[in-house]
């Protein structure tokens, strides 16, 4: 395994300490810079290019997703976000970082995240991951939606349109296509966002139905139910009926 040079990004000395200690028991990786905020961050990035960058969000400004929107995709080291919270994890990935650790930061889990460097790096994802990126962008420029869902090989395309339903889990979201499943690290509010709003509607706070999909809709002892074409029974919250039903009507004219 290559080195992996990294850069320590936090505004707190012991937190930077104990991040360089952890990495001492790992010889593959190298610090060779830390940074105690935003702007050294940058520099750092900017004039050494390290493969690897451990960033605290909560900085004085700018914050560690002030320091991403200002690098930029074309200077992207891998990113492993420290937070202080989960209430982050979300947005953590949202930024496409690789991973995140929460403060104090277990053994294990720091173990885990820097496993998961060395399988990006190994396998060249980084590289492949800024090109298919580039391919989506321009697919979605041409009209057409697709998601990035990573699987055990790499990453899959999936066409937007071939999605039937999509149930939050935790930080992830349960992609469902037929009797396939997807995993994909983003939150409902972000693929609602990001959905065409004309075919696709959120029904409650867990889950978004392809309406394409819906084959009937149904009422049983107060509430309202979408049924898909295979079988699959959706619920619908009750301040979300209306919306619903403003949709399936303007879509089936």
């Amino acid at each position: 395994m290559r080195e992996i040079r990294t850069v320590i990004v936090d505004d707190e000395p012991s937190a930077r300490r104990g991040l360089r200690h952890m990495l001492a028991a790992h010889s593959d990786f190298k610090v060779i810079a830390e940074a105690t905020n935003g702007v050294e961050a940058i520099a750092a990035v900017r004039s050494l290019h390290p493969d690897l960058l451990f960033l605290d969000v909560q900085m004085p400004e700018p914050d560690g997703f002030g320091v991403l929107k200002e690098i930029g995709r074309s200077l992207m080291p891998l990113i492993v976000l420290v937070t202080a919270s989960d209430d982050f994890a979300v947005r953590a990935f949202d930024a496409h970082a690789l991973d995140y650790l929460v403060k104090p930061i277990q053994k294990s889990r720091f173990i885990e995240t820097i496993d998961r460097v060395r399988e990006r790096i190994r396998s060249n994802e980084a590289l492949v991951m800024s090109e298919r990126l580039e391919a989506l962008l321009e697919e979605q420029s041409r009209g057409k939606q697709r998601l990035l869902v990573p699987t055990s090989s790499g990453e899959l395309f999936l066409d937007a349109a071939e999605i039937d339903w999509i149930k939050a889990d935790n930080y992830y979201a349960m992609i469902h296509i037929g009797k396939r499943r997807y995993l994909i690290r983003k939150s409902l509010t972000s693929l609602e966002e990001s959905l065409d709003a004309e075919k696709f509607v959120r029904t409650h706070r867990s889950a978004i139905v392809n309406i394409e999909r819906v084959r009937e809709v149904r009422n049983e002892t107060g509430e309202m139910l979408l049924i898909l074409r295979d079988g699959q029974r959706i619920p619908v919250s009750r301040r979300r009926r209306e919306i619903l039903k403003k949709r399936l009507k303007k879509f089936k004219s």
